[in-house]
């Protein structure tokens, strides 16, 4: 259970990465967020003892770089300049978006930082809302608050011991998210849409289910007209099941074994184990903060799994929606 939540709000991101994955563009991978929050707790100032467990994300503003009008969408690139020797310089493809965004935070103390007093948690939180504002966020560049945003203040929570009285905090918490959508993990609706599918033809795969709720499936449906007699075709979308369900990357997979550090050449970093992996991928849901009960449904977390070659985020939705 989340003790401790940092709320960073309305944060707006100029340029963020569109294409989150080799498959999926639109918004950043949740991967982008989770490095955040790891890059902001290994920069903590010295006086900051924290621990950094979970991060969600609510979307205020999505504005997609694209062009607009038409069924094909292409995206605004940028005209790099000539190399040394006065070539043009090849263009690469790059999806930009302008976001607007909140984060939270799960946090606990570490050591001798005492996050009992509504001053020192306020001081933490504006502290680290000013850290923020220099960092980049999924590729993109944080834009200083306009005058009018300032009501929008950066807060750490302790919720109280008392379940009703967490959950009072948690609702006024809740408010300040609005109006925007959160995204969480939908693993379970996955699986089930597989197993349909399996049902109606024993070939089917996971890619199949993945790639039928990525899309809208329009069913035609001959209907005869009671005046005339005749037939009248309808076409309406299919749609499995009611949410706003989205394809999403939630990490990567192993495809080759763990080389020790420096023996792939051109490696990022010479100096840490190095693997080929592929993306993996699974189906999110975008969901109003007003309809999220526990904090602990928009958070996401690590859950790795070294021993296969698993590194993955995951997301507590379901059981949340389990429990209630």
């Amino acid at each position: 259970m989340i003790q401790h939540l940092l709320l960073l709000p309305r944060l707006r991101i100029l340029n963020a990465n569109a294409i989150s994955s080799p498959m999926t563009w639109g918004f950043p991978a949740m991967s982008a967020f989770m490095g955040l929050m790891q890059a902001l707790e290994r920069n903590l100032p010295d006086d900051i003892k924290l621990v950094f467990n979970e991060i969600g994300m609510v979307c205020h503003r999505l504005d997609p770089q694209v062009t607009s009008g038409g069924v094909t969408r292409a995206f605004h690139l940028t005209r790099n300049p000539v190399d040394k020797t006065g070539s043009t310089a090849a263009i690469i493809e790059e999806g930009r978006a302008h976001l607007e965004i909140s984060l939270l935070i799960g946090v606990e103390a570490d050591g001798s930082d005492d996050l009992k007093s509504a001053e020192r948690r306020q001081v933490i939180a504006q502290q680290l809302y000013q850290q923020v504002q220099g960092m980049r966020i999924a590729g993109g560049s944080v834009m200083p608050p306009r005058p009018g945003e300032r009501r929008y203040r950066p807060e750490l929570v302790s919720f109280d011991a008392d379940e009703e009285k967490g959950a009072q905090q948690w609702r006024r918490l809740r408010r300040k998210l609005l109006p925007g959508f959160a995204l969480v993990l939908r693993d379970d609706r996955l699986t089930e849409h597989t197993a349909t599918l399996k049902a109606q033809d024993e070939s089917a795969t996971s890619l199949d289910a993945w790639l039928d709720l990525s899309r809208l499936n329009y069913e035609c449906r001959v209907i005869e007209r009671e005046d005339d007699g005749k037939e009248q075709a309808s076409w309406k979308v299919r749609r499995p099941y009611p949410g706003w369900l989205v394809p999403i990357p939630v990490g990567y997979g192993a495809i080759s074994d763990l080389f020790d550090p420096g023996t792939v050449a051109n490696a990022r970093d010479p100096e840490v184990p190095f693997q080929f992996v592929e993306s993996l991928y699974s189906i999110g849901e975008w969901v109003s903060p007003h309809r999220i009960k526990h904090p602990e449904a928009l958070m996401w977390f690590v859950e790795n799994d070294l021993e296969h070659g698993i590194y993955r985020l995951s997301n507590a939705y379901t059981d949340t929606l389990t429990n209630d």
